[in-house]
């Protein structure tokens, strides 16, 4: 069954009205008519199943069926704060990301990115990543839209991940691949953030500043991943341990 979000305001004890793109993409993508069923998400969680009852040219009007919590988040919020990559990687990176169960993306300017950004193409990045994010919120059955949040220096960035209950940071030269597999078994915490270095990874003044910020290093192995490898692999390990039944 296709799934779409809403703002909380368009949602009435008995109806719900999707207006914005996603009129346009039942109308004339998915061809979809009076009566047939969806699943739309308020995005803080509760699925609302209805029914359309009317196709206009700017709105579509549904009566809600049933109503449950999504059952697809994480009991851990996720905080990837991922290095610039260059090119068009970011955009598969949120994309798997919050496949991958992803609370929170937030970019992050290190000493190592190549990747130029200056307020007006970064704003034009943001809306298209925050869009990649919707889009594959919706594919995955998410009950939130993970958000992509504003570019961050790396400082600003460490300041940040300070609120978070526990951090980490994935690195190269780090050793005892027991520890990592001792600290992803025994997470128990709300709150989790992954650092995630850019091409060429951090510098080591970097991986200073993160451990006396609290953020603990670890490894993921003998092997040097690329960017979006090591994002994709520590975010699988979280999800695997922290799924529920």
């Amino acid at each position: 069954m296709h799934r779409f979000f809403v703002d909380p305001s368009q949602i009435t004890e008995d109806n719900i009205v999707i207006i914005g793109d996603d009129v346009k993409h039942i109308k004339n993508v998915l061809r979809m008519n009076k009566e047939d069923e969806i699943i739309i998400c308020d995005g803080h969680g509760s699925d609302y199943y209805c029914i359309i009852n009317t196709i206009n040219s700017h709105s579509i009007n549904t009566s809600i069926l049933s109503k449950t919590n999504s059952d697809t988040e994480l009991k851990t919020k996720i905080y990837l704060f991922q290095g610039l990559p260059k090119q068009g990687k970011m955009e598969l990176i949120v994309q798997k990301a919050v496949e991958l169960g992803v609370y929170e993306i937030i970019p992050v300017i290190t000493e190592r990115s190549i990747v130029k950004i200056n307020k007006q193409n970064g704003e034009k990045k943001l809306a298209r990543w925050n869009k990649v994010a919707e889009s594959a919120a919706k594919q995955s059955k998410r009950g939130i839209i993970p958000k992509v949040n504003e570019i961050m220096n790396y400082e600003d960035a460490l300041k940040y991940a300070s609120k978070i209950d526990s951090t980490i940071i994935p690195y190269e030269n780090a050793r005892n691949m027991n520890e990592t597999k001792g600290f992803i078994n025994e997470l128990d915490c709300k709150e989790i953030g992954v650092f995630i270095g850019p091409e060429g990874g951090f510098s080591i003044e970097e991986i200073k500043m993160a451990n006396e910020n609290g953020t603990k290093s670890i490894t993921l192995g003998k092997r040097i991943l690329r960017t979006e490898t090591a994002s994709l692999a520590i975010l699988s390990l979280l999800m695997f341990q922290l799924e529920e039944e």
